[in-house]
This record gives C-alpha cells, structure tokens and sequence, in this order.
C-alpha cells in the first residue's frame, strides 16, 4: 500500500508492507458522492440553524462585515464569500455595505497576492477587504472569566458581524470555528492572552465544547462584541466541502461540530508503535506554530515511548520568534512545561504543547527545518518520510504497529473502549 502525505505543494509518499509491519491507515470518513460544494453552501444559508435567513434577520441599512481566516487557515474563503455576499444582497444590503476582515489574530499581515489567493478577484472587486489590527482595538467588556474584550475597530463599527470559518478539532480549544474567527481572530494579544491562559485548565481539551473553560469564553466574549451569524463548513483531506452550517452562532456551530465528529473521529484498537502524521500541506504546515496541531492529534495515537514521524514542510521556519525563544529552552521539555505553570505566554504555549508529545515518544521531523536547527529544538531529523519509518521502526521492537494519519489535524484518533 502507497500512501501520499502532503507536503507544502507538494508530497511525500510513503509504501507500507505488512513484511515490514501491521499498520492502520487513520484518515476521515468517506461522504457519498453527488453533493456539490455550492449546493452545500446555499442550503445551509437558505436553511439557517437558530435563528432566520437573512434577508429576514437584516434590513438594507445595515452595514456589514464579514471576519474569516487568514492565510494559515484552510478556509475556502473564495468558495464561501461570494454565496454569501449574494444572500447579502438578497436581504437588500447593497456591497458598498460591506466588508470583509482577514482576521490575523497575533500572525503577520498579508500581502496583497495572499489576500487575492484568499478570496479571489471576484470578491476583491465586490467589496471592501482588509487585515484586522491588534493595535487598532477597542474594549467592548470584560468576561465573566476576566478576559477584557478588545476587538479590531472596523468590526466594531459594523451593525452586524458575520463570522465565516472552517470547523476542525483543536487541541485546547476543543474544536475550531463559530466565534473563535472573531475571539481571537481580530482582538488584541492582550485578549488572546488572557484568553488562551486557560488551556492549562480541566475541560480545555480536543473534541469537547462542553465544560471547555477556553471555548466558553470564547464565546462570552462573542456575545459582548455581537456575533448574529455564522457560516462554517467541515473539509474533507482534499480541502473539498463536505458539510456547511449557518446561523445561530452557538446552535449552528454545534451542529458543524456533530457533522465533523461523524466524519473525523477514527477508531484505533490499540495505541500504535509509530504514529505518521502529515499536517496537511498547505498552508497546515506553512510553519511549525502551524503544523504542531496535527502533532497534537498523533500523540493521541502513540504509545509512551514510541516514535511520531512529523511530516511536515514548515518553510516559514518555527512561525514565531516566541515560540522559537522557548523550544530552544536548554533544559528541553521539563523547563518549557515548568515554565508555562509560571507564567503563560501567547507563543510560549505551542512551545508547551510540543513539549507533552517530547514527554510521550521521540519526534522525528521531515522538514525544510535545517538539520542542526531541528536537532537544536529536540527533533529528530530525516529528509524522506521513508528514511524515517525505517528508523522509527529499528527501535520499536518485534512485531510493530504503525498508524498513518495524512491528514493529521482532521482525524481525531482514539483507542475504543479507552479515554
């Protein structure tokens, strides 16, 4: 069996044979054929979960504005905005009304190619785009949790907030999309701070909303700045659409989350000797800051003292210079989650999550990462994901079992009849 791991543009390609071990192949549920991507989305808005269509929630005077994701996010944001920008102009709000933020969050801004890349010229011709600023905010309250709410000035000078995003599982958040597109997505780093502190929290763990002490406040945090519609949708390991939901921005996130569990929890029966995890290409693997959510999901996957065989291209290097401050900690993983319990810094966090997957089993790295740089921040490096299961599989004994997740931030993997 040939398996392709995308890299970057491009992909690595992997052969298994069961001479060289038992192996499961992790990825998401199969969808029939026959549902058009654009069918999905103008059914989900004409058909909107919690709360009216459009046209009947808004009144032309209304100005509007749309926040998705930035270029490290895999949200077909040319593939959504038009649909909805016309079921704006159903509702009578002309595209002089509207505008669309690239919400960045703490990440770089874009150019203008990246931003035509996002939605296309199409969109870029209809209405006004733009990056949030994280120095250009506004505070709107405080939650309950003690997170003061800054958020992006143009969002707030809006009469109505839409948010537009990608539903996936997320390891402290539970899972991504609804109003996290606008908390963190166009508030201040010291709302994001306050915000993500909470990972270190019960309750902050992957696939779980519910009792989610980070996604709560999230979406507290919604209420106070005034989100009145969402529109998500869940993709499949070619980027393709396979479920949408719109409307209520708790009620239809909610449901997106029931249709990506349904499609992306994989079932293993037993922990693996050697996990491959692919983050997905790009932009899932643009930078390490990126690519460490699929690592996320393969620590799930293998045994303590196993090996995770990380495929990922990362030509932005470690993604940032906090992180990368962090994972070149000399006392390695102890000190980086020694230091987190002290004080919780944005960057540092990442830092922290790849530091738990070090504690579970060694991290080999294919990866444009320099050699001495990989090696520097305790990654075990390979040119070829071959070269890698090879190595990975000298050390794991007789009779190995080796799970292969390519699309590793889209399958969520557990052990049945285990936590």
């Amino acid at each position: 069996m040939e398996i392709s791991l995308k890299y970057g543009h491009g992909e690595h390609r992997l052969r298994l044979s069961e001479e060289r071990a038992a192996s499961v192949v992790l990825t998401p549920g199969r969808v029939p054929p026959g549902r058009e991507e654009a069918a999905l989305v103008r059914e989900a808005l004409r058909a909107p979960i919690g709360c009216p269509p459009l046209p009947q929630l808004l009144s032309p005077e209304h100005r509007v504005v749309i926040v998705t994701a930035d270029i490290t996010r895999p949200c077909p944001s040319d593939r959504l905005l038009p649909h909805l920008l016309d079921e704006l102009n159903r509702a009578g709000i002309p595209d002089a009304q509207i505008s669309v933020v690239f919400g960045l969050g703490t990440h770089r801004a874009h150019t203008p190619e990246e931003q035509r890349a996002l939605v296309g010229d199409a969109v870029l011709g209809r209405v006004r785009c733009l990056d949030s600023d994280p120095t250009d905010v506004r505070e709107v309250g405080t939650t309950s949790r003690g997170t003061p709410v800054e958020v992006f000035r143009a969002v707030l000078e809006a009469d109505v907030r839409i948010a537009v995003g990608v539903i996936e599982y997320h390891y402290f958040v539970g899972y991504s999309g609804g109003v996290k597109a606008l908390v963190p997505g166009v508030c201040s780093e010291r709302t994001i701070q306050a915000n993500h502190r909470r990972m270190t929290e019960p309750g902050a763990t992957i696939g779980k909303h519910e009792g989610n002490p980070v996604r709560e406040d999230i979406e507290e945090a919604g209420a106070l700045i005034g989100v009145q519609f969402i529109l998500n949708v869940v993709l499949d390991e070619r980027h393709r659409i396979v479920a949408a939901v719109a409307g209520h921005p708790r009620t239809a996130h909610r449901a997106g989350c029931a249709a990506l569990d349904a499609f992306g929890r994989a079932a293993l029966d037993r922990l693996a000797d050697v996990v491959v995890v692919g983050a997905g290409g790009h932009p899932k693997d643009l930078n390490l800051y990126q690519a460490q959510k699929a690592l996320d999901n393969g620590r799930l996957a293998v045994r303590p003292g196993g090996v995770i065989v990380l495929v990922a291209e990362c030509p932005e290097g470690l993604g940032s210079q906090t992180f990368e401050a962090w994972m070149r900690d000399p006392g390695g993983p102890d000190a980086i989650l020694a230091r987190i319990r002290r004080e919780f810094v944005l960057g540092g966090h990442k830092a922290a999550a790849v530091a738990l997957a070090m504690k579970r089993a060694a991290i080999y790295l294919v990866s444009a990462l320099p050699e001495a740089e990989a090696r520097r921040f305790g990654f075990v490096p390979f040119s070829g994901v071959e070269a890698a299961l090879t190595a990975a599989l000298a050390t794991a004994g007789p009779r190995p079992f080796v799970a292969v997740m390519p699309d590793g931030a889209s399958v969520l993997p557990a052990v049945q009849g285990g936590a």
